[in-house]
């Protein structure tokens, strides 16, 4: 056995020390370490809540027409999306009311929705009545569940970070040298 320390090739740092990041990469990534997390768990949720979003739309589609079926299964994915990141992504985060958080998102999600549908009424209605290839199942999901998804994403993304799931408030640190 050695009388010296072992220390991590990838560090440098002796065994049991806290590492420290080489490089700009690896100190990008300690910085933003929790963002990234946070971004990741989000995409999940979103992803999961997107293919509930789909195939309930295309489901009921045919039956209920594209704005009412893009209601309903919007409501269902919101749902699902609100469990995930309340418990998962933004479990860390100062918890308040379930009826507020749950009134915040529903709120959010109701402009995300109008967003989303927006697009789709754009595409199916007003494009669709001079072409009618945008009256077709593909447009109507390209409309509604990739460009109208994507612009209520961000704006989902900013309002539940900044509103509905706060993060927990940092106490200041009172001076406790007196000034000269």
């Amino acid at each position: 056995m050695s009388a010296e320390p072992e220390t991590s090739t990838e560090t440098g740092t002796s065994a049991g020390a806290p590492a420290t990041p080489r490089g700009p990469v690896a100190g990008l990534y300690a910085r933003f370490r929790h963002l990234i997390h946070e971004l990741g768990k989000f995409g999940v949720v979103g992803a999961v809540s997107f293919v509930v979003d789909t195939v309930i739309f295309n489901a009921l589609r045919s039956r209920l027409g594209p704005l009412p079926s893009g209601t309903v299964s919007m409501v269902i994915a919101a749902t699902v999306a609100f469990i995930g990141n309340r418990f998962w992504t933004w479990r860390d985060r100062a918890r308040t009311s379930l009826r507020r958080e749950y009134g915040l998102y529903f709120v959010f999600n109701a402009i995300g929705l109008l967003i989303a549908l927006g697009c789709l009424a754009l595409s199916h209605y007003a494009l669709g009545a001079v072409w009618p290839v945008f009256q077709s199942r593909l447009a109507d999901n390209a409309a509604k569940q990739l460009v109208g998804t994507a612009l209520g994403t961000v704006f989902r993304l900013w309002t539940y970070r900044t509103i509905v799931f706060r993060a927990k408030a940092v106490p200041e640190v009172a001076e406790t040298l007196p000034h000269l």
